[in-house]
This record gives C-alpha cells, sequence and structure tokens, in this order.
C-alpha cells in the first residue's frame, strides 16, 4: 500500500477502536458505540500508533511529492502519540477542558438527531455511559498506581463538571425536548437512558472526589519534562521559553498600548478601563438572548465569506456553509469550532458557552467569529477538506496542530482587521482584547509550569514567582476577561502544558513567512497565493511549515 492507502485504513482501524472519533469525522456505522477505554484499549490504540508508523515510515522517500508529505506528516504525528503514551499521559487524561471525560461527554452534541435509528444511536450511548466511564476509571487507576495523576485543581473540576452532568440540569436534560421536535417517540427509553446514563456521571464525580483525589499531585505546574512534551505535541518545533516568555511580555505591553489609542475613539476621557466598562455594559452594544447573538454572528460570517471569496481565498463550496451553535448552559464559557464530517453530512461550525449569561456585548466577538468561522478555523478545514488527491485522508481527518491551526486563525483576525472589517473603535478594541489575551497566556502558561518569575517591570506581581491565584488575576485585570472566564482559562493552561502558547506562537511564525516572502518576491509577492500555500499542504508542525510555503 502506499501512504494514502495506508493513512486510510488507518482511519478505519481508529474508527472501530474510538467510535467517538467516528462520530466526529462521520465515518458511519459505530455511533451506537463506546469503544474500550479501559486499559486493553489503551493498549489496542497505542499498538495501532506504532503499527501504522512502521508501515508508513518507509514512503518518507516516495517519488512522488505528495505521497512523501503524506508520510512524513503522518509520522511525525504519531511519533508525538507515541511519546505521550510512554510517557503515561494517556494514563492521567484528567483536565479541566479535554481529557477522555469531555470527549465522551461532547460526542453527544455531535451525532446526529435527524433519523429514529440516531435517536436509537443516542439511547445506546446513553445505557452504556456508564460503562464506558468505569473503563476510563480503570485507566486512570493504572496511572495512580504508577504514580501518574493530574493535579487537585485539574481533578476537582472534572468532578464538578461531573457532578453538573448528573444533575437535574444535565446537559443530557435537552434531548427529550430535542426528539420531541425531530418527531420520533423513544421517550420511556431515552428518558430510562437519560437516569441511568446521569447516574453514571455521579458515580465517576464521587470516584473521583474519593478515590483518586487523595493522589493528586500537589503542584499545578507540570515542570520542563512534560511542557516540552506538549511544546512538541501542540507546536511541532523547538522553543526557546526565556526568549518566548519576554517576547510574550512585550506583546503585553505593546497591545495596552494600542488599546489606549483606541480607547480615544470610544470615550471621552479615552481611559481603557472606561472604554471595556462601556463596551461591556451598554445595551446599544449588545443582544439580548442567544437566538440573536447566533444571528449577528452569521451576518459577519456570511459578509466575510460573499467579499472575500475570490479576491483573497478561493473558498470550496462546501466552506461557504457554517453553522452557529450554543452549547448547554452547563459547559465552561468559552468559543470553538468542530469541522464538517468528511462526507460533509454534518457541516462545519462554530460553538459558543454563555454559561447563564443572556445580555451578550459584541465588541470581541466580531474578532471571534473570524478566528473560529471564516477566514479562521472553517476556512481552513473547508480547504484541506477539498484538497483529496493531494492531502490523506488521515491528514485531512485527524491530524491537528495547534501551532499551525490556532496560529492560523489568530493571524485570520489580524489579516480581517488589515483589511478593515472592524469598522467600529470597539471592533477594534475587541480584537486588541482577543490579541492581549493569547499574549497574556504566553507568559500564564510559561510562567506558571516552569516556575519563572514575573519581571519588575510588569503591571502586576513585579519579582514574584507564579501562582495560579496571580494568574487568575492577570488574566481578569490585565487580559481583560469576566472573572469566571479567567478563572476557567487558567485551569485551562494548568490541566493543557503548552497548548495556550500555541496561538501566538502559531500566528508570530505564519507573520515571520508573510514578511521573509514579501522581503524574498518583492512586487511579485500575492498576498492570496501566500494563504494558499499555508493553507493548501494542511495541517503541519512549526518545523514544517517553513518548508512548505516555500514548496514549488
Amino acid at each position: 500500500m502506499n501512504a494514502f492507502e495506508i493513512s486510510s485504513s488507518f482511519i478505519d482501524q481508529l474508527a472501530v477502536l474510538e467510535p467517538t472519533d467516528a462520530t466526529l469525522l462521520g465515518v458511519h456505522g459505530h455511533d451506537h458505540e463506546w469503544g474500550d477505554q479501559s486499559p486493553h484499549g489503551v493498549e489496542a490504540l497505542a499498538s495501532l500508533w506504532s503499527s501504522t508508523r512502521a508501515e508508513v515510515a518507509p514512503h518518507i522517500s516516495d517519488p512522488d511529492p505528495w505521497q512523501r508529505h503524506a508520510a512524513r506528516v503522518l509520522t511525525a504525528w504519531l511519533d508525538s502519540k507515541i511519546v505521550g503514551y510512554e510517557a503515561g499521559d494517556t494514563y492521567r487524561s484528567v483536565n479541566h477542558t479535554y481529557s477522555t471525560f469531555q470527549v465522551l461527554r461532547d460526542t453527544f452534541d455531535q451525532m446526529d438527531r435527524s433519523t429514529k435509528e440516531a435517536w436509537e444511536n443516542i439511547c445506546s450511548r446513553l445505557e452504556g455511559f456508564t460503562d464506558v466511564l468505569r473503563d476510563y476509571r480503570a485507566t486512570l487507576e493504572v496511572g495512580r498506581q504508577r504514580e501518574l495523576v493530574q493535579s487537585a485543581r485539574q481533578i476537582e473540576s472534572v468532578a464538578q463538571q461531573a457532578r453538573a452532568l448528573a444533575s437535574e440540569t444535565s446537559a443530557f436534560s435537552v434531548l427529550p425536548g430535542q426528539m420531541a421536535q425531530a418527531g420520533f417517540d423513544l421517550s420511556d427509553r431515552l428518558a430510562s437512558a437519560i437516569v441511568a446514563a446521569r447516574g453514571g456521571a455521579g458515580e465517576f464525580a464521587a470516584y473521583l472526589e474519593s478515590d483518586y483525589m487523595p493522589s493528586a499531585e500537589p503542584d499545578d505546574g507540570v515542570g520542563a519534562e512534560r511542557y516540552f512534551r506538549g511544546v512538541d505535541y501542540f507546536l511541532g518545533t523547538k522553543l526557546d521559553p526565556a526568549e518566548t516568555y519576554a517576547w510574550g511580555w512585550e506583546e503585553v505591553a505593546r497591545l495596552r498600548s494600542a488599546m489606549a489609542e483606541v480607547a480615544k475613539d470610544i470615550v471621552p476621557d479615552g481611559s481603557v478601563a472606561a472604554a471595556i466598562d462601556l463596551l461591556e455594559n451598554d445595551p446599544a452594544r449588545a443582544v439580548d438572548g442567544t437566538a440573536a447573538f447566533a444571528e449577528f454572528v452569521r451576518e459577519r460570517q456570511r459578509m466575510a465569506v460573499a467579499d472575500l471569496d475570490g479576491d483573497h481565498f478561493d473558498v470550496p463550496e462546501a466552506g461557504k456553509t457554517i453553522t452557529i451553535n450554543i452549547a448547554p448552559a452547563s459547559v465552561p464559557p468559552g468559543a470553538w469550532y468542530i469541522p464538517a464530517t468528511e462526507d460533509n453530512s454534518r457541516p462545519g461550525g462554530v460553538w459558543y458557552a454563555f454559561a447563564d449569561r443572556h445580555v451578550l456585548p459584541l465588541y470581541q466577538e466580531v474578532s471571534t467569529a473570524y478566528h473560529e468561522g471564516f477566514p479562521g478555523h472553517h476556512l481552513q478545514f473547508a480547504v484541506v477538506a477539498d484538497l483529496r488527491q493531494h492531502l490523506s485522508r488521515a491528514h485531512r481527518t485527524i491530524i491537528w496542530y495547534a501551532g499551525y491551526g490556532e496560529g492560523w486563525a489568530l493571524y485570520a483576525e489580524r489579516l480581517m482587521h488589515e483589511l478593515g472589517y472592524f469598522e467600529k473603535p470597539d471592533y477594534v478594541m475587541g480584537f486588541l482584547v482577543s490579541q492581549l489575551f493569547r499574549a497574556c497566556r504566553v507568559v500564564v502558561d510559561i510562567g506558571c509550569h516552569l516556575g519563572y518569575r514575573i519581571p519588575e517591570q510588569a503591571p502586576l506581581g513585579a519579582g514574584e514567582v507564579w501562582s495560579y491565584e496571580r494568574a487568575v488575576e492577570m488574566m481578569r485585570d490585565i487580559a481583560r476577561a469576566p472573572a469566571e472566564l479567567a478563572t476557567s482559562e487558567v485551569k485551562r493552561y494548568l490541566g493543557w502544558p503548552a497548548q495556550a502558547i500555541s496561538y501566538k506562537i502559531g500566528e508570530r511564525a505564519i507573520l515571520g513567512l508573510r514578511d521573509d516572502e514579501r522581503r524574498r518576491l518583492g512586487s511579485a509577492f500575492d498576498l492570496k497565493e501566500f494563504h494558499a500555500k499555508v493553507l493548501g499542504h494542511g495541517e503541519v508542525r512549526l518545523d514544517m511549515l517553513a518548508e512548505v510555503v516555500g514548496w514549488a
């Protein structure tokens, strides 16, 4: 088999072992299954990674450039998976944002609801929820025996999320209404399945609180070894942490200065605090309710696609459709993108979680829409999905590097600013707040995990070693995040080492390449062509990005 055939076979085998991935990718026939989350299942998955790597590695020297590219990308991605498994990361998959628990819980959001069979699949998964959580517990127990355990803060967060899933306001509670609206009647089975699944979530929460918590790691920071493993996994590049930390602080200072200038166009006294207060609390600058919010975002997306298609990007037909979705109130606040299924039966869409907020300020949401939607993640995934002749199936569907992907999305925000799509000072301030937020992530993430001191010239905590409390203060008072979001964000960074830095570092890499190309090509530089080269080779490690941009 060539590299493309090996890649396709890998996805088919992965769908059997990880039916949640099958649901996400749109590989049919597995939506009623959970797969094996026990130690045996973990070992089977690691075995698939190793065997696939051995099979595809010889194709790195294939004479065909796209076969070669497929082999190189898949081999590098599998290497990072194998390294994480061998280090035991799979056995401590408990964190605030993205661990096995969230994958299992959030799978229901991606499931089809359009047929009776689809609702039977949902019932089957609800009925099996307790068992799959017990398998997951068995894997965590192996980790605990090997002293591979997360910090107490991460365990507490997942326990709270499990408690929320077990409660009367469980995310599962919306399912009966959705089924009735779809016109199907499996109400007795669904009601019973929901009760069982909520019971399983409560049982899992009790396990975390009573059995797992006493073994928790005492420190929030993970140290250099785990941190640099995260750097390789999320960014795919070498990192000079001291230089990056210093650059992050420079970005914080630059962006705060830029915000001070924009504030003069928003409020008479020109202070950033007064401008932000107005933007957050002026009813005329907000919408009431998630339906109105979703329509506001849809309109921005429609306008961006119509304006930029052809001039700055060649947008595939499937990329012209994007859904805007509101997550249940129990999900931690934030915004994220979920790509289309492989057959586009479920189009790509942006998801928003607002907890119990109803009055929603808009000044930051224009930038977020461009980041999560078009021309950010939505365009990125649509282009890749359209490149079936050049990119392997695994490359188009499962391979992801946050440094590249989040870097592109943050670059997309900046591009839209350069092109004039933040037409109000309000939206420019929102863009700058978004950028500042990501710059603060760089210093908080590196500082907390590697034990760095806060610089003497910093706006808070000068000379101190980072703490959880100081990190929350940084995200709340300097990054301008609401208190609840600031707390959630810092928990995210501490449980997901090196992911948070990927946005600004990826953007930095893309901007650097754009500057290099402008210098190299002079008047022949074409921005649309540059974008096509960046997007046209799929998800790659940052240390491979410069090579593919220059690939003739």
